[in-house]
């Protein structure tokens, strides 16, 4: 292995699959280490730190979509999606979670190197700087990292983990309306049932708070058969 080798971490709940993709990369000069399912990945992570990741969208447990969801948040890493040929809607929601591209199985080793590669040089050639993840808009300020809320006068908001994920979803895509669906493959993933109206719920329980800090700001609007929309213009702060 040369010193200067990238590695890539496999994560695949097919045996089969990592075994053939890690076998090939390894011939090709990268370091590959795989896991299985989400869990098996956190204990990778302890050891060793990725250069790009190779994530099958259907997992056992913590299925895909959680886990980019997850990954993005943690940092700029490449991510490239295994997806099943039918499985459109599962790429689109995967690139709009922060994936960099996407492989359909069943692939052949030579696309997979050529993505892989491509990936890496796009990530050298645009190092990944600091950035702030805290956004404000009318007078809250919503720090991703902290997974707090406050006011422009410092006051912290209280909310809970079901409301900042839904909000973080807003802040994040502002001015977009944002389906119910769209909103549970972000925040719950494939956990939610076809008729969850948790959403609906934790939408009413946000205005209320984001109201009575900003009266008639109507900040979240509903969207007749589409959804809901962040309606205040987003900012980064330092």
């Amino acid at each position: 292995m040369e010193p200067d080798a990238k590695t890539i971490l496999i994560v695949d709940d097919d045996h089969e699959i990592r075994r053939l993709v890690g076998e090939f990369l390894s011939r090709e000069g990268f370091e590959v280490v795989s896991a299985q399912d989400g869990r098996d990945m956190d204990a990778a992570l302890e050891r060793v730190q990725p250069d790009l990741f190779i994530l099958d969208l259907m997992l056992p447990g913590e299925d895909g979509l959680s886990i980019c969801r997850r990954l993005r948040a943690q940092g700029n890493t490449p991510i490239l999606m295994l997806t099943a040929k039918g499985d459109e809607t599962d790429r689109v929601v995967g690139l709009e979670l922060g994936a960099d591209d996407y492989v359909v199985k069943p692939f052949g080793p030579r696309e997979l190197l050529a993505r892989v590669r491509a990936m890496l040089r796009r990530a050298a050639s645009n190092p990944s700087q600091p950035m702030s993840r805290r956004f404000a808009f009318d007078r809250f300020i919503v720090d991703l990292d902290a997974r707090q809320v406050e006011t422009d006068d410092g006051d912290l908001v209280s909310v809970t983990s079901a409301e900042f994920d839904l909000l973080s979803c807003f802040v994040l895509r502002p001015r977009r309306v944002l389906s119910r669906d769209q909103i549970l493959d972000w925040t719950r993933g494939r956990s939610a049932g076809p008729f969850d109206r948790t959403v609906d719920i934790l939408v009413s329980r946000i205005r209320k708070k984001l109201e009575s800090y900003s009266p008639g700001s109507s900040l979240i609007n509903t969207v007749r058969n589409g959804g809901y929309l962040l309606t205040a213009s987003v900012r980064q702060v330092a």
